[in-house]
């Protein structure tokens, strides 16, 4: 009789877990949350609370701290040398002492991660660099992402950490901002360096704003090699608002994949509590 209990209790279990793992997106990456930022709920999580380097996902706080200080969209800036990356020796395609109006910079770091151009955004923004970083660090704290530090503007710096739950509030509140909504989402965008180089010609860094099956608000990636392969992105799903974080893909396209996975995941959920 014991044993007819044990057996019935582990086929149980065994049932349970099985379920379990059928109604789970099976994200391939090392943390991850999805949000729906109408209810603010957590739908999924994994290792949401570990601390992490967040690389050019860094690039949405300082497109807020920019847009929060009200500076001309069409002032114009010279990239100089203090904005070449020394720390990891990063390209970038734009030259030195090539000019651009700051709006022209902000769409470039937020659709293609151009590191230049949020260097510059920090350099030039009221009491210079050092300031900036301190306007990161008190957005951060007045969003609540207790678990965050920012060290530059272009996330360069491994140093620039967070959870995956930080940057799910990081994701809605840049949500907030039209000009970021339309920049991050850009699929593709030309700007001319101002000399016989004749225009520079960029795309987004993240191939699913070019997917007609997505419907993309926020969209930023992020690499390095200490953080992986990252993207946050806030989209509609099923009707609803759901913010999807994803740090250290452990494969070129496996943050692709994982959003994917997200999507379908909701919409068969979704059509599951309307059958």
């Amino acid at each position: 009789m014991k044993w007819g209990i044990f057996l019935i209790c582990v086929l149980s279990f065994l049932t349970s877990n099985a379920l379990a793992q059928k109604n789970n997106p099976d994200i391939k990456s090392q943390a991850a949350l999805v949000f729906n930022a109408k209810n603010d709920r957590v739908i999924y999580d994994k290792n949401a609370d570990k601390v992490m380097p967040i690389a050019s996902i860094t690039k949405l706080m300082t497109a807020m701290v920019t847009l929060d200080a009200r500076l001309s969209p069409h002032e114009k800036i010279t990239i100089t040398n203090a904005d070449v990356d020394k720390l990891k020796h990063s390209s970038s395609r734009l030259p030195v002492g090539s000019t651009y109006p700051r709006q022209e910079l902000l769409r470039l770091a937020l659709m293609s991660s151009e590191n230049r151009a949020a260097a510059a955004l920090g350099r030039t923004y009221p009491g210079g660099a050092k300031a900036f970083v301190s306007a990161m660090n008190a957005k951060a704290k007045k969003l609540g992402m207790n678990n965050s530090r920012f060290i530059d503007s272009t996330g360069l710096n491994s140093g620039n950490v967070a959870t995956a739950r930080d940057l799910a509030k990081m994701v809605a509140a840049s949500n907030n901002y039209a000009a970021i909504r339309e920049f991050s989402t850009t699929s593709q965008h030309s700007v001319s360096p101002g000399n016989k180089r004749g225009q520079l010609q960029y795309v987004n860094s993240n191939s699913l704003v070019r997917n007609q099956g997505w419907d993309i608000n926020v969209s930023k990636t992020g690499y390095l090699s200490e953080a992986g392969r990252c993207l946050v992105m806030q989209a509609k799903i099923s009707g609803q608002p759901m913010v999807i974080v994803l740090l250290n893909s452990w494969g070129k396209n496996t943050r692709i994949g994982d959003a994917n996975r997200v999507k379908k995941w909701i919409e068969s959920n979704q059509g599951r509590r309307q059958a």
